[in-house]
């Protein structure tokens, strides 16, 4: 079978499983969003949104996060990880986005990677969710199943995105991205994976020969 059929296929089933993907990070407009991709990194999705709406009931603004001590930041964040980091990152990128982007959150590609603590895959998330912009965000979910279906070689997140980017149409990039998350949570994990009760990786078992 030829990747652009494998890749058809997969959407299809994705489509039947995840027909209305919701974001699973909580959030009320794009800077919360971008706060909370920010502290999903080394953390789960369930654990970050426990924390955000202490943070955010202080503040979901620019201009209300500057104001807080990095302290009670850290101290709120703390159950994520790397918090000193983090809050660091959170108090530095919101005086950016007050001093240079008027207080809103940038909504192309290159000027979020400069903020501190954003790299490619958290402002490609939040430009496709938040924006409505072409991205497609690649996290470890998503390029352990793509290699695993044989939709990429790629050796790292950089190449999978690009062979991802190359096998779907823009318009789909943004749901694709959500769908291939949940499944790889529900059935394509990372350890204990049984390639013949997984609904996708079950179909390639006999024509990759495993």
């Amino acid at each position: 079978m030829s990747k652009a059929k494998r890749a058809k296929l997969i959407q299809t089933i994705l489509d039947e499983l995840y027909a209305n993907p919701a974001i699973p990070l909580s959030h009320s407009n794009s800077f919360t969003l971008l706060i909370a991709v920010l502290l999903s990194a080394q953390c789960t999705d369930l654990r970050v949104n426990s924390i955000t709406p202490q943070l955010f009931a202080l503040a979901n603004t620019p201009e209300a996060m500057v104001l807080l001590p990095v302290e009670q930041i850290e101290e709120i964040i703390r159950p994520c990880g790397l918090s000193k980091r983090k809050a660091h990152a959170i108090i530095d990128l919101s005086r950016i986005v007050i001093d240079k982007f008027e207080g809103k959150v940038p909504s192309n590609l290159e000027d979020m990677e400069t903020l501190p603590g954003v790299g490619h895959k958290t402002a490609s998330v939040v430009m496709i969710q938040a924006f409505n912009l072409p991205a497609f965000p690649v996290d470890t979910h998503i390029h352990r199943c793509t290699k695993r279906w044989g939709l990429s070689e790629g050796k790292n997140v950089v190449q999978t995105e690009k062979d991802l980017k190359a096998l779907y149409p823009k318009k789909s990039w943004a749901k694709l991205h959500l769908q291939i998350i949940y499944f790889a949570r529900e059935y394509c994990k990372a350890v204990k994976h049984d390639p013949k009760q997984c609904p996708i990786c079950s179909l390639f078992i006999l024509e990759d020969g495993n």
